[in-house]
């Protein structure tokens, strides 16, 4: 039986809207990523005329190996690659010949290695010249002070930076025994040999939250709300658990995981997924009231407006795997904070708006977790189709409290979806929405905004009509994903073709905002 719960925690989807997923490392441009710069000005106008108030993305945290915003080196920090440099040119800071070596990188999609061999060095380059004018603010706010500000976080991630270049790129566990921990590190000679790259690591993160501020800024007066996410687990090569190593299942003599996190054998892989994190050490973390976890929220909500927080199977009951183990087969489910953890974080931010990705295998005590919490669930359209009508992702069997999607980040488009799904799920999408499949893509969409969950986001790609070519990622796929990056032209043809329908269908469904927010962009 399921366990009672009182009246929901958390009630903030009190109305209908749609959204935009869209992550910004695949805006257009020429420095072979996208960046905080100009192209953030032409989402907000698209999303402007379309009638859509959220744009979603996935983490913003600094990448490392397989490039994933899931496996950060921070759950604080931003990724120094979003970093636009073009005003840097403005201030001084580089030359019109550097930035010519990043436009030699593709703008068709990400090259993360060449990205890390070009564009790195050009912000070091930053902090250097930086330097020699005497260390300027930015917009009023000096390095010194942004430093004090984020100290909780920043100084941990900053050495820790600095360290990982130091050796080579190693894990911190490959690191000498008096380097393994931020406690530890502080007490080194290492610590001040290495203070002036550690000044730089903290300055581009100076940069980052300065460019920011500004898309936050531009947003807000658009009447755009930004949907960030956060990962329910942390990398294991990360500042995290190397300045927090009691809050995490580790074995105290090797610093290596006792433990580690995945999920069963499910839709995506019929071995599980071994996704390797370590394991939190959930009594330590609330006998200290959860703090380094209200901090991370904290930090979040200054990122964005809206939180999914990814995994929030993991709260109720988290997959414990064996650390060795060559898949997640052998795993096992073990009790997570459930209901205190979400009663703390009301009480510490009772106006957080949170999304919970409850995707996957469910069980009635799952259910009734999130009913307890009264965050929002997801809905995949991709996942309602080829069974019977009690589906529970069929739009008829859809609640209000719910964010709808065609598919995420994780799926095919949609196009690429249906080209190679059997013939009996084709059929049944077919029968289900009276449609001939001809236009599977906008068929999707319009299912998405006419059903009763109140959010519906829509991947940019499936917008776009794109086929397996827009795919961002493909779950248990170590390499290839995250690349994927649309044309300037590609956003500005949909604006001019499809903004009024889609204003016109969210208008139709009750998702219209009703007040009309100041102009985007010029």
């Amino acid at each position: 039986m399921a366990p009672s719960f009182p009246a929901p925690l958390f009630t903030w989807l009190d109305h209908r809207a749609t959204g935009l997923l869209l992550h910004p490392t695949s805006l257009p441009g020429t420095q072979g990523v996208g960046t905080l710069g100009e192209s953030v000005e032409s989402v907000l106008r698209f999303l402007q005329a379309a009638g859509i108030r959220y744009w979603q993305m996935c983490p913003l945290g600094p990448t490392g190996f397989g490039d994933s915003p899931y496996q950060c080196f921070s759950s604080f920090a931003g990724n120094p690659y979003l970093i636009d440099v073009l005003p840097l040119r403005a201030a001084g800071w580089l030359t019109a010949t550097e930035l010519d070596s990043l436009r030699e990188l593709p703008e068709s999609h990400v090259d993360f290695g060449a990205l890390h061999q070009r564009k790195l060095p050009l912000l070091f380059q930053v902090w250097e010249r930086w330097r020699q004018q005497g260390r300027p603010p930015l917009s009023g706010v000096g390095f010194e002070a942004f430093r004090r500000e984020q100290s909780a976080w920043l100084d941990a991630y900053a050495l820790f930076s600095a360290l990982k270049e130091d050796q080579g790129g190693r894990p911190w566990w490959e690191w000498p025994r008096e380097l393994r921990s931020f406690a530890a590190a502080q007490r080194t000679p290492a610590r001040s040999r290495l203070e002036p790259r550690t000044e730089a690591h903290a300055f581009l993160q100076y940069l980052f939250f300065h460019q920011w501020r500004r898309v936050r800024t531009q947003a807000a007066a658009a009447g755009i709300e930004i949907i960030g996410d956060i990962p329910i687990f942390t990398a294991r090569d990360s500042a995290d658990v190397w300045a927090n190593p009691l809050l995490f299942q580790l074995d105290p003599r090797t610093s290596r995981p006792t433990a580690v996190a995945g999920v069963p054998p499910d839709y995506f892989s019929a071995d599980g997924q071994l996704w390797g994190n370590p394991l939190y050490d959930w009594p330590a973390h609330a006998a200290s009231g959860y703090a380094w976890w209200l901090g991370r929220l904290r930090a979040a909500f200054a990122f964005a407006d809206v939180v999914r927080i990814d995994h929030f199977r993991g709260f109720e009951a988290y997959w414990s795997v064996p650390a060795g183990a060559a898949t997640a087969r052998t795993g096992r489910w073990i009790d997570g904070p459930g209901l205190p953890f979400f009663a703390a974080v009301q009480s510490a931010l009772p106006g957080a708006k949170l999304i919970a990705e409850d995707l996957g295998l469910l069980t009635p005590a799952t259910n009734a977790l999130r009913e307890a919490t009264g965050l929002p669930g997801m809905a995949v359209l991709q996942f309602a189709f080829g069974a019977d009508a009690t589906n529970p992702y069929l739009p008829h069997n859809l609640r209000a409290n719910c964010v709808i999607y065609p598919g995420t980040h994780d799926n095919d488009t949609a196009l690429g979806w249906y080209q190679t799904a059997d013939e009996s799920i084709r059929d049944h999408v077919r029968r289900y929405l009276r449609v001939s499949g001809r236009e599977i893509g906008w068929d999707l969409i319009r299912s998405a905004y006419a059903s009763v969950a109140g959010l519906a986001v829509i991947p940019l790609q499936d917008f776009l009509s794109l086929g397996p070519e827009g795919r961002f990622n493909t779950p248990g796929q170590a390499a290839g994903n995250w690349g994927w990056r649309y044309r300037a032209e590609q956003l500005e043809r949909l604006q001019r073709d499809s903004a009024a329908y889609l204003r016109e269908l969210a208008e139709l469904h009750g998702r219209l905002r009703l007040e009309t927010p100041k102009p985007a962009g010029k």
